[in-house]
């Protein structure tokens, strides 16, 4: 086998992958990119690694989300804001249903680009080549916009460094305060729609107010104040990528310093492709999309070159079937799994598998179809013995309609209105938090009948 470098991912088969026409200017800003200083730390990227073995262990809870695709034209202090928001809200009601801690892992400060299921796209018998994130192309669809342009990689540098600089800012300055953050989740339940999440939402009030009488509140406790958040992103674009990958001077181990967290998408998780290839070298934790072609001898050689010494935390398989399938295909990757002695992280993105084109014409996902995926998934993992670890939501703080359902009832002809994503339909704010208080219904459950077999 030979030796791993940073690059060594360009001997390698790539795919979803642009073609830069000016091999000049790539060289350039792969130049300028690799004497930036990273946008993450080595230190943290350990830390939830650890906080992700936990996970795996049921003694944690991820909660991962974000933008689909992050874009240029649509960034702002606001957006970053109501997101993070939108995500404390969520983790709050989902600690209280699982009575563990939550990680919270933004899908934000890197999620540019985006594998395409062609090539190109014709438009009224013009064919171009497709629409493949702000770091490599314009969503307009015109011959010039579409050309791959490696400055891009700039400005998506500047923009995640910005992001990431009002992320640490939010998560430790008192935005974050969890009195604050429920304050507005109890908005949200006072609605008529939303009158069946008051029950919990006050109840996570009296515990509150319980602790405030015991004498630990926001002046005396310091965690109550502030939050761990991470970011995370697909790593689909390898010379951005190679570009602020260095080596950690604590442990002599490289980090791929774009994101705490890298994941490899269900298009690109070849074992002996470019996308496995760089992955397999970082010390990061690694998050792989598993949809329904992915059989037990792909999850196998994957495991091995991903993850060879079975470290816990390092591996996080992010399950994606499609409501209706999760029963076909789940059990058989946990089998493997479990005859591998292997250590994982199981993790559900309940969105992807259940994008449909809406009667309107719009692409959309149903919020009945991505809470159904959850609960199968759920379900499984209950009738397997096994450890549901976390969920993966494409999701925004923004009042979009772009996915239908939800207590606000978004319909196929609500769809126009508020459509702003890029690429793949997100959750609203509201059908965000619906959908926590709903899966903290399912890990509340499931903490019931583990006590109940426990002391049954």
């Amino acid at each position: 086998m030979s030796e791993w470098t940073k690059s060594s991912w360009r001997s390698k088969p790539r795919i979803q992958m642009p073609d830069y026409p000016d091999q000049a200017a790539l060289e350039a800003v792969e130049g300028q990119l690799a004497r930036f200083p990273l946008l993450v730390f080595a230190g943290e990227a350990r830390r939830l690694k650890k906080h992700l073995a936990a996970a795996a262990r049921g003694e944690a809870f991820l909660l991962q989300g974000g933008d689909c695709a992050e874009s240029f034209d649509q960034f702002s202090s606001d957006a970053i804001r109501d997101t993070f928001k939108v995500m404390l809200q969520m983790a709050i009601v989902l600690t209280y249903g699982a009575k563990v801690p939550v990680i919270k892992v933004g899908r934000m400060a890197g999620q540019f680009a985006k594998p395409r299921s062609a090539p190109t796209e014709t438009l009224d018998g013009i064919e171009l080549p497709s629409y493949r994130g702000d770091i490599i192309n314009e969503l307009d669809f015109s011959p010039e916009a579409r050309i791959p342009d490696p400055a891009k990689m700039m400005r998506a540098y500047t923009q995640a460094a910005a992001t990431l600089n009002l992320l640490r800012a939010f998560s430790t300055g008192g935005y974050a305060d969890v009195h604050q953050v429920h304050g507005w989740t109890l908005g949200f339940t006072e609605g008529e729609k939303s009158e069946k999440y008051r029950e919990i939402a006050n109840r996570i009030s009296d515990t509150l107010d319980f602790m405030s009488a015991a004498g630990v509140n926001s002046d005396t406790a310091h965690t109550l104040q502030s939050v761990e958040f991470y970011t995370s992103h697909e790593s689909l674009l390898l010379e951005y990528e190679e570009a602020l990958t260095r080596v950690d001077s604590t442990t002599g181990k490289w980090l791929a310093g774009s994101g705490h967290m890298i994941w490899i998408g269900d298009r690109t998780r070849q074992p002996d492709g470019a996308h496995v290839e760089f992955a397999s070298g970082v010390q990061n934790p690694i998050g792989l999309k598993a949809g329904p072609s992915m059989t037990p001898e792909d999850l196998k050689a994957l495991m091995a070159k991903l993850n060879p010494e079975n470290e816990p935390g390092r591996l996080t398989l992010i399950a994606r079937f499609g409501a209706g399938s999760v029963g076909e295909h789940l059990p058989r990757l946990i089998k493997t799994v479990r005859d591998e002695g292997a250590n994982v992280t199981w993790v559900c993105d309940p969105m992807h598998g259940n994008t449909i084109k809406s009667s309107t014409g719009y692409k959309t996902r149903p919020f009945d179809s991505v809470l159904r995926e959850v609960r199968e998934f759920f379900a499984v993992h209950t009738a397997e013995g096994t450890t549901p670890g976390g969920v993966h939501f494409e999701m925004t703080g923004q009042d979009v309609t772009e996915c239908t359902g939800g207590v606000r009832a978004v319909s196929d002809e609500d769809l126009s209105d508020r459509y702003h994503t890029a690429c793949d339909p997100r959750l609203n704010a509201s059908q965000s938090l619906e959908l926590a208080f709903l899966v903290a219904e399912e890990l509340s459950s499931r903490r019931s009948a583990r006590q109940d077999q426990a002391t049954g």
